[in-house]
């Protein structure tokens, strides 16, 4: 009996509708008509029906293809209330509730439930199985045809960034957003160079690079804590971090390669690198500052040498590779320890499947290292053909230097001419001094001035800093230096020395080796050093204070 009277008291009763809006983006939100549309049909449709509308929830600028939508959810919420405060659902077309078939039936099912039904004013459908099973046909296309758009529109995009055009969203920090043509009523934009927060980019990768006076690169962490601890703060006026810091040394962008696609959008996951799409962008880093930055960073991590190698015995521990398999040159033993060997470590976990292996005396491999620095890297002539390049770098970036610092002057200068104009403008009673208005525009003009004064004193020692040019007779010094310096008072070599100037040595065959290094640290070293002392040489190695969890050891570039 009350089964009957609970089905005749709502059939009497005057249904409520919840409309439910949406748009897919932003800007339609902002600038479009379909949201009022939508809210005119849906209301009408209530009218013509005698329905009551109990709720609207609008979702601007929303995908469907998820459930991560405000609106959506406080919709969700109240219609699975003890009891409801609506009964139907009233959409445009299904479309805007789900284009998702999948989840489309899990909420319509969940709803169902609690007793509301979802109707589309552009798709009336009954209750029976023929209708439900249309309803299904027609989520099922809508999710389709929301793949082949997005399919399409990230084609687009792909080639939109291959021209060197910007799709959109914040620009990495030290570059800004500009109108660069229009093609209808289409505006293209592109990224340049922004002189405001380019030098902050330029100063961190010094940082990991050269360091601050003596203090040798600096890692990760440390550049965050000197940023901070100086008031240099990020693009948002925030505290920097590891993850900020390490994110700016590793990001391909800085040397004019900006990587579009590099996420799934959903999940956030990478994406294989032959998805990535290279963007071209204006250079703040060259490309050899990058790349060395890039090795300081990975030979700080564990993975790559571990802190036994730098203090150790083993001259060549942790730079010395197998050229058959890349795989490190591990020290083996024969004999009860009167032999030792470097072998290839694939070969001698796997054996002859996992690498066909080298195995060659240890002192007949650090003694062909040796002869090679001391009699031919350590030359004058080898040197000042591999630093020639790099010295015009050098004088290069000092000019630019010199450039930035009368931008920044001029900068300071103008500044001080408008506060000064301000309080002229007062004193004459042209403006009055109680004006909220123009106390919060003196606090930026003097913030303004004060910002470019520090600056030019951070920039003008950073040049006196250099010390002077770089000269054969400086390189002639410094490889007399070194090579007095490579052997210790008995005899043996000084492994560290070996890391200063070259990084890698690869075992081709028992008759080839061949041995790398970076000519940007190579100048660092130079740079560092007093000329006639090899001592200066900036070694890589381990500070006591070096963590090792992932939020202050972040991964290094691959």
């Amino acid at each position: 009996m009350g089964r009957k009277f609970k089905a005749t008291s709502t059939a009497n009763a005057i249904p409520a509708a919840a409309l439910y809006l949406r748009v897919s983006t932003g800007r339609q939100a902002d600038s479009d008509l379909s949201i009022p549309d939508q809210s005119r049909q849906l209301r009408s449709y209530c009218e013509a029906k005698g329905w009551s509308v109990a709720s609207e929830f609008v979702e601007p600028g929303n995908t469907a293809t998820d459930d991560r939508r405000p609106a959506f959810q406080a919709m969700i919420d109240a219609a699975l209330a003890k009891p409801p405060t609506f009964s139907l659902i009233l959409v445009h077309s299904f479309s805007r509730f789900f284009r998702d078939q999948f989840q489309f039936e899990f909420y319509a099912r969940k709803l169902a439930r609690n007793g509301v039904r979802i109707i589309s004013i552009t798709q009336e459908l009954g209750d029976d199985p023929m209708s439900l099973m249309m309803r299904q046909i027609m989520t099922l296309f809508d999710e389709y045809q929301s793949k082949e758009n997005a399919k399409h529109t990230l084609r687009a995009m792909k080639e939109n960034a291959r021209q060197g055009f910007w799709n959109g969203a914040r620009p990495p920090i030290g570059y800004k957003i500009v109108t660069a043509e229009q093609r209808g009523a289409k505006i293209k934009k592109r990224l340049e160079i922004d002189e405001e927060t380019a030098p902050v980019v330029r100063r961190i990768y010094r940082l990991a690079l050269l360091g601050e006076g003596s203090t040798g690169p600096l890692g990760v962490k440390a550049i965050a804590v000197y940023l901070n601890e100086r008031g240099i703060t990020t693009r948002d006026g925030g505290r920097w971090g590891v993850s900020s810091v390490h994110h700016t040394l590793t990001r391909t962008s800085y040397i004019g390669e900006h990587r579009f696609n590099t996420r799934h959008f959903a999940s956030g996951e990478f994406k294989d690198e032959t998805d990535h799409v290279l963007m071209p962008i204006p250079a703040i880093i060259d490309r050899e500052t990058f790349d060395a930055v890039q090795r300081l960073m990975a030979n700080r991590s564990p993975r790559t040498m571990h802190s036994r190698y730098v203090s150790g015995s083993t001259l060549l521990g942790g730079i010395c590779f197998c050229g058959l398999c890349g795989g490190a040159m591990t020290l083996r033993t024969g004999k009860n320890g009167r032999y030792r060997y470097y072998t290839c470590c694939s070969y001698a976990r796997t054996g002859p499947k996992g690498c066909g292996g080298l195995t060659l005396r240890m002192d007949k491999v650090d003694a062909a290292v040796i002869d090679y620095l001391e009699n031919r890297f350590l030359s004058k002539d080898r040197l000042t053909d591999l630093m020639s390049n790099i010295l015009d770098q050098r004088d290069l970036w000092i000019q630019r230097r010199h450039d930035h610092l009368g931008s920044l002057r001029k900068r300071a200068t103008e500044a001080e001419a408008k506060i000064s104009r301000l309080y002229a403008a007062i004193e004459d009673g042209v403006m009055d001094a109680s004006d909220p208005q123009l106390k919060t525009r003196l606090a930026d003009l003097k913030s303004a001035r004060d910002t470019a004064l520090k600056e030019t004193e951070r920039v003008a020692r950073a040049i006196e800093r250099l010390g002077p040019t770089v000269t054969p007779a400086l390189l002639e010094q410094f490889a007399k230096a070194t090579r007095e310096m490579l052997r210790n008072e008995d005899g043996t070599y000084r492994n560290h020395l070996i890391r200063a100037v070259a990084q890698r040595v690869e075992i081709r065959s028992r008759n080839e080796l061949n041995i790398s290094g970076c000519r940007v640290e190579l100048i660092r070293t130079l740079a560092t050093s007093n000329g006639s002392e090899a001592a200066a040489l900036v070694v890589p190695g381990r500070a006591p204070e070096w963590r090792a969890l992932l939020d202050s050891n972040q991964r290094p570039l691959a």
